[in-house]
């Protein structure tokens, strides 16, 4: 839009020194800003080496469940036949974009078109795929896990149904993650380490406006509300996503769990160009194939929850 004129003032001649003033298209391309990603976070690759350069598909095989029973001296033993049960990691799930660029665009561009185009589509794939993983996954969750009676060994933990979900506050948010997330682990024997959960940013908020805003009770040299970081809650890192599954009403399934539980890993990562036979120009297309699985279910948890 030129600059505004006073409605006073005539409009000017072609012949005017005003009608030399050139438009300026800046080289500075407004920044882009993306959704941040989960699923490396949370996934392992531990099979995707396996994977990678042929075949379709990983058959896991677990370790068999050995019986421990009771001795009574001069009594005859028993001695079973242990079975393994398998897992399959299949590659069926991929994507793709495409463009075309022509010549005299890439030419007469003062911008690398090309080059920005792809680093956009590289953006997005990520974004798609971890949509793809937190949006579905979570149904694979053990059932020990998952519902209103929750945990391996107590069987009354609430995690909260689809028609009863937990309602969460600042005030009870934290011993929701101690309380019963923690717990729901600790039951399954789940290692320490590399715990997480994943919860939307709207409860990450709960966190930060919780009795952990003050950092006398955390040890920590600034609070989580001055800082704007969470970190870990009794052993489980706090991812914050966008893309987890939210249903009517401000219902969300939120996942936690360990990081061996789901299995990640990719096949095709392809990004090519070539000549577009129907004009002059380039066409670009990158693929990315993939698969996922949980592994180990007893490890994943499932959580249905609303704002409070």
């Amino acid at each position: 839009m030129p600059f505004p004129k006073a409605p006073s003032m005539p409009n000017v001649s072609a012949g005017s020194a005003s009608s030399f003033i050139p438009q300026i298209w800046s080289q500075k391309l407004n920044a882009k800003f993306y959704m941040h990603t989960m699923y490396r976070e949370i996934c392992n690759t531990n099979w995707e080496g396996e994977i990678k350069d042929h075949g379709d598909e990983v058959i896991i095989r677990n370790l068999a469940d050995i019986t421990i029973n009771d001795y009574v001296k001069g009594q005859d033993l028993d001695y079973e036949d242990p079975e393994s049960t398998h897992v399959t990691l299949k590659i069926d799930q991929g994507h793709y974009f495409g463009f075309k660029l022509t010549d005299v665009d890439k030419t007469q561009s003062d911008l690398k078109l090309m080059n920005q185009w792809a680093d956009d589509g590289a953006e997005k794939m990520k974004i798609r795929v971890d949509a793809n993983v937190l949006g579905s996954v979570y149904a694979n969750a053990g059932s020990m896990n998952a519902g209103a009676a929750a945990g391996a060994d107590s069987q009354s933990i609430n995690l909260g149904t689809s028609g009863t979900p937990m309602e969460l506050t600042k005030l009870n948010i934290v011993d929701f993650l101690v309380e019963n997330i923690g717990v729901c682990l600790d039951e399954t024997d789940t290692p320490d380490t590399d715990r997480y959960i994943v919860l939307p940013p709207s409860l990450c908020a709960r966190i930060k406006t919780s009795e952990l805003k003050d950092a006398s009770l955390t040890g920590d040299g600034n609070s989580t509300l001055r800082t704007g970081k969470i970190g870990m809650i009794d052993r489980l890192h706090i991812y914050s996503s966008r893309n987890l599954n939210k249903t009517a009403g401000g219902v969300y399934d939120i996942m936690f769990g360990h990081k061996s539980a789901i299995t990640f890993a990719h096949q095709i990562t392809h990004m090519e160009t070539l000549r577009n036979q129907k004009d002059f120009g380039d066409l670009a297309r990158s693929l990315f194939v993939y698969g996922f699985e949980v592994v180990k279910p007893e490890q994943l948890g499932h959580g249905v929850v609303s704002l409070g």
